[in-house]
């Protein structure tokens, strides 16, 4: 019987390690035959979140109201939706509602700059964009990016509302800056307007090891810090007069769109709380986007825009070999 039990288990382990061969050569095969060749395109998705909140309350009071309650709530949202269609004109406020969640590249504008062009398609001065923002931060021409394409909004003279459930911190900040209007959640971090730089140096490891490290430039500040040469104090105080640079840059660009604001007060890398940031005037009111978008819910109409990118066939089969690989049924077959 033991036997029959081992030859059983080498059986399941030979044909999953061929299944798994057969995938990765299938995978390569498309690799190598659509590389340069496949062009990848998103789409836009277009959510009616007036739809969802509605579908949400009725499949609530499905459960907690009686039947006939519910038919005479049913009957009475048909009537009141039947009048709202008849109302309904094109000079209605549509209120377009974008998320950004930031990593440190911002990886997210490529997804907001088609997102932002969407809405200015068909956007108008009446109508109004909410960005619900959660960044702490990152690279400078990343985030400078991401608030020039929020730029764009209001340069066309589109209210445009910053919602902070959680953080927009440093880069995060610069881009909530741009709004007309910024609302944070009571805890949300908010602030931390500052630059920095850091970064090991191995150059004492090197030399240890009697390891020679050569770097040659053009120009007397083609490089400045560095991770394997000698640092010198003249390249630290040439780095921190880029950073001060960038810094100014910084606090020119918040006091642009919050001009009565003490930036020097708020500019030292310090963030605080959503209620605290309040009193400083980096944000403008206490609320959560939930409350906020259901608020304009009551009178407006509103669309949750999201930029879906096309993956590639290489991308799609790999994931697919990864979740075969690692499914739970198998690794609990082989453990028994």
């Amino acid at each position: 019987m033991l036997n029959i039990f081992l030859s059983l288990f080498l059986f399941t382990a030979k044909a999953i390690v061929v299944v798994a061969l057969a995938l990765v050569l299938l995978v390569g095969i498309i690799a190598l035959s659509s590389k340069g060749k496949e062009k990848l395109r998103g789409r836009i998705s277009i959510k009616n979140m007036n739809k969802k909140l509605k579908e949400t309350k009725a499949g609530l009071l499905a459960e907690v109201l009686t039947k006939d309650e519910f038919k005479k709530f049913s009957k009475t949202q048909k009537a009141a939706d039947k009048a709202h269609a008849k109302q309904k004109t094109s000079a209605g406020k549509n209120v377009y509602v974008v998320n950004f969640c930031g990593d440190i590249k911002a990886s997210a504008v490529t997804g907001l700059r088609e997102e932002v062009s969407a809405i200015l398609s068909v956007a108008q001065p009446t109508d109004e964009v909410v960005v619900r923002l959660e960044s702490p931060g990152g690279m400078v021409h990343a985030y400078g990016l991401a608030a020039a394409q929020l730029a764009r909004v209001r340069e066309k003279g589109i209210p445009l509302t910053i919602a902070v459930d959680k953080v927009a911190a440093s880069g995060g900040y610069l881009m909530a800056a741009v709004g007309n209007k910024i609302l944070a959640a009571p805890f949300a971090i908010v602030g931390s307007i500052g630059v920095i730089v850091q970064m090991p140096n191995f150059h004492r490891l090197l030399q240890e090891k009697h390891i020679d490290f050569e770097q040659l430039t053009a120009g007397e500040f083609k490089r400045t810090l560095t991770l394997f040469g000698h640092n010198t104090e003249e390249d630290r105080e040439k780095m921190k007069e880029e950073i001060e640079v960038i810094h100014n840059l910084f606090k020119l660009s918040i006091l642009k769109y919050r001009p009565d604001m003490d930036i020097q007060k708020v500019a030292t890398g310090e963030h605080w709380l959503g209620l605290e940031a309040q009193t400083l005037q980096l944000v403008d009111e206490i609320m959560t986007s939930d409350d906020y978008l259901m608020g304009l819910s009551e009178h407006a109409n509103l669309y949750e825009i999201s930029y879906e990118a096309k993956k590639p066939m290489i991308q799609k089969l790999t994931a697919a070999a990864n979740v075969l690989w690692n499914r739970e049924d198998y690794s609990t077959f082989l453990l028994k």
